[in-house]
């Protein structure tokens, strides 16, 4: 609330969400009290095409681009019987979400429900940004790797300065947006700097979103932080929170603080573009799919509530998500749920059906 109310035009709609969110949590809470565990966000990655090949990426070490992605009338049906659930965000995710034009739409159709959409922002066309404009409830989050040699290199060359003129644009048209920063040990620095942080507030941006680097793909072990940087990360919050007006989120050291990992329904819950429910995206693993089963119905899955039952899967451990780290034991977990004892705790991931 103390961000949005320095954006006048974000103050109103932020201040209806406030009353829209505890409507939300009352609708969750007697779901509990019927056996449903309804999470307060969806990460819902609505896509695997992307127009770039970041090094690194997560989603193009688990999927590679396939047909059968949700159509646009199974995207909205999610989303109503996530509304309906008492779910109170969305995140939007991929691939690049804005190779799916049919999104402005839908998420305009829902103005109770708030989407976060994570883009590297090549897309943003006049479509876009007039949709943004108007709907106050999709807020973009623009993917930077630190400066420009940083961001280019990760990224390919010319991101950096199309992503500085595109926070040019947005702040320009008066649109609420955030950023997207990935931690990893070489860029920590930089990424973490008063000087960078500031220069991206002075460019607009109000929601920061540190997400920790989880090794996914052959070569990338040394990305990950360091225990050090870790520790450090954890004081640089408060202060960043103190100095600058914007919203700092920053995963997992903000899920410590509640408890542990989110995933599997506890906070949250991850759809892939093919529908399968997971427990996060860095846990491709699932035993329903919400194309033939209701929401309501998938989010009783023995497997997530079987995850839910394993306090030891939600401490952090660093290295990124401890559900990738641990996902022998997922996988034995989800041939348990399957009634499938072929499998054990040794055996390799099995993505999701």
């Amino acid at each position: 609330m103390r961000v949005a109310l320095r954006h006048p035009r974000q103050a109103v709609p932020f201040v209806r969400a406030v009353f829209r969110l505890r409507r939300a949590a009352r609708r969750r809470s007697l779901l509990k009290s019927r056996g449903t565990t309804v999470p307060p966000i969806i990460i819902f990655s609505v896509t695997d095409r992307c127009n770039l090949a970041c090094a690194g990426c997560y989603a193009q070490s688990f999927r590679t681009p396939t047909e059968g992605e949700l159509g646009a009338a199974e995207l909205r049906r999610v989303v109503e019987e996530a509304r309906d659930l008492g779910v109170s965000f969305f995140v939007i995710a991929g691939g690049e979400p804005l190779l799916r034009p049919e999104l402005s739409g839908i998420m305009a159709g829902f103005p109770e429900l708030i989407f976060f959409v994570f883009t590297n922002g090549l897309l943003m066309d006049e479509g876009w940004l007039g949709a943004l404009r108007r709907h106050r409830n999709i807020i973009p989050l623009l993917s930077f790797e630190g400066d420009r040699k940083m961001t280019d290199g990760r990224r390919g060359p010319g991101t950096y300065d199309r992503l500085t003129a595109l926070c040019g644009e947005l702040r320009r048209r008066g649109i609420f947006f955030g950023t997207s920063l990935t931690l990893t040990r070489d860029h920590f620095s930089a990424i973490t700097s008063h000087e960078y942080t500031q220069g991206l507030v002075e460019a607009g941006c109000r929601f920061f979103l540190y997400l920790e680097y989880t090794p996914t793909t052959e070569g990338t072990g040394d990305w990950a932080l360091t225990a050090d940087q870790r520790g450090r990360m954890r004081g640089l919050l408060p202060a960043f929170r103190t100095a600058f007006p914007a919203l700092f989120i920053a995963v997992p050291w903000d899920e410590d603080d509640v408890g542990g990992c989110l995933a599997a329904g506890r906070g949250f819950v991850h759809i892939n573009p093919r529908g399968d429910l997971e427990p996060c995206p860095f846990a491709p693993f699932s035993d329903v799919n919400i194309r033939h089963t209701r929401l309501e119905e998938a989010l009783r899955s023995k497997f997530l509530e079987t995850l839910r039952g394993k306090p030891e899967l939600g401490r952090e451990t660093g290295d990124g998500c401890v559900l990738w780290k641990e996902r022998a034991v997922v996988t034995a977990l989800l041939a348990g749920s399957r009634g499938d004892t072929a499998l054990d705790a040794s055996v390799e991931p099995r993505p999701s059906p």
